[in-house]
C-alpha cells in the first residue's frame, strides 16, 4: 500500500490561500452579497405594480416643486408608506429630473445596539422594485477614515430607516448608488466626527445627494407633539445643527434620528448649503383619525443658494456658535 504524505510546499499555498479568502470586517462583501427586503408586504406592498401605483399616487398628491439652488440633502421620516409615504413625497419629488448619482444614505440603529457608526458593505439592496448597488468602494473608505467606523451587519440586517427610503428612490432617479450608513451613537462629537470624514473624502461631491432618516416624537398626544415637533423644525428651518443637538438633549425635541439629521445639516454645510426649507409636516394620528400616541413625521430639503458665498457662511456660523455656547 502506498503511503500518502502531505507536500509542505502545497500545504503552505493551501493555508495562504485560505486565509486569503477569509471575509474580515472593513472588506467588501461578495458580489452576490444583496441584502434582501424584510419591510416588503408589510411596511410597504410586496407587488412591485402595487407599490410603484402607491408610490406615484404619494407623489402626485405631493406635487413636489423644487425651489431654486443646489439641492444637497434631504430630511425623511421612516415609518410604514402608509403612514409617512404622504410627507416622504414632498421631499422625493424634488429628486425628479435630476442627475442624482450616489445619495448616502444615514440612519439610527433601532433594534441591535453598538459604539460608533456602521457602514454596510453588501453589494446591493434589494425591493420588489429591484437591486440597488452599494457603492462600496466609497463605503470602504469610510470605514478606513476613522476607527469609529466599522461594518455591523446585524444591525443592517434588522433596520428598517435606510430601506423604507429605497423604493423612493428608485422611483425618481435612474441609474444610482447608495452608502448605507447606521448610527449607534448619536452625540454631537459623533455626528461632527462622521461630518468631517463624509467632506474630507468626498469634497463637494457633485451628483450626490445626502439624506438623513428620522422620525419626530413618539406616543404623546397630538397637542403635546405638535409642540415638541416644532421646536425640531424650528432648528431645521434655522439651519441650526448645534441648536438641534442642544434641543434634543435638553428634552425640548425628539427624534430617533437626531443624530444624522445633525450629520446630514453639518455636511450640507461642508458642501455649500446655506438654506433650509420645510416641504411638509404631519403625524401618524392624521392617518389614523387617533390623535392620542402619536409619531411625528417631517419632509425638510437643504440648499445651496446661487452666488452663496462659503466666507459670510462661517462668519454667520461662528457667531451663532458664539450665541450657543452662551445659551447653554
Amino acid at each position: 500500500m502506498k503511503t500518502a504524505f502531505f507536500n509542505p510546499i502545497a500545504l503552505a499555498i493551501l493555508l495562504f490561500i485560505s486565509a486569503g479568502a477569509t471575509q474580515c470586517e472593513g472588506e467588501p462583501q461578495d458580489k452576490e452579497d444583496i441584502r434582501k427586503s424584510i419591510l416588503a408586504g408589510a411596511w410597504y406592498p410586496g407587488n412591485k405594480q402595487t407599490l410603484t401605483k402607491a408610490i406615484e399616487g404619494y407623489l402626485a398628491e405631493a406635487d413636489a416643486k423644487s425651489p431654486e439652488g443646489d439641492l444637497k440633502a434631504l430630511i425623511v421620516p421612516h415609518a410604514g408608506h402608509k403612514y409617512s409615504g404622504p410627507v416622504a413625497a414632498h421631499a422625493y419629488g424634488l429628486l425628479r429630473g435630476k442627475d442624482i448619482r450616489r445619495v448616502i444614505m444615514i440612519g439610527p440603529s433601532h433594534r441591535v445596539g453598538f459604539r460608533g457608526v456602521s457602514v454596510n458593505l453588501q453589494s446591493g439592496y434589494e425591493t420588489p422594485l429591484g437591486i440597488v448597488p452599494v457603492d462600496q468602494e466609497l463605503a470602504k473608505k469610510i470605514i478606513d477614515a476613522d476607527p469609529l467606523i466599522r461594518q455591523v451587519p446585524k444591525a443592517h440586517a434588522s433596520e428598517h430607516a435606510l430601506e423604507i427610503q429605497i423604493p423612493f428612490l428608485q422611483s425618481v432617479l435612474k441609474d444610482f448608488q447608495i452608502v448605507p450608513i447606521i448610527m449607534g451613537e448619536q452625540d454631537y462629537r459623533t455626528c461632527s466626527r462622521l461630518a468631517e470624514i463624509l467632506y474630507d473624502i468626498m469634497g463637494d461631491s457633485d451628483k450626490t445627494l445626502l439624506l438623513a432618516s428620522t422620525d419626530l416624537s413618539h406616543y404623546h398626544s397630538d397637542k403635546q407633539a405638535r409642540a415638541l415637533d416644532s421646536e425640531f423644525i424650528d432648528q431645521v428651518r434655522k439651519f441650526s445643527p448645534k441648536g438641534l443637538s442642544n434641543a434634543l438633549s435638553s428634552g425640548r425635541c425628539e427624534a430617533c434620528g437626531g443624530g444624522p439629521t445633525i450629520t446630514v445639516m453639518l455636511t450640507a454645510q461642508a458642501w455649500g448649503a446655506n438654506r433650509s426649507q420645510i416641504l411638509h409636516y404631519a403625524h401618524s394620528g392624521d392617518v389614523t383619525g387617533d390623535g392620542s400616541e402619536v409619531v411625528g413625521y417631517l419632509a425638510a430639503a437643504l440648499f445651496k443658494d446661487k452666488g452663496f458665498s462659503m466666507k459670510t457662511e462661517g462668519q454667520r456660523l461662528k457667531a451663532e456658535d458664539t450665541r450657543l455656547k452662551a445659551e447653554e
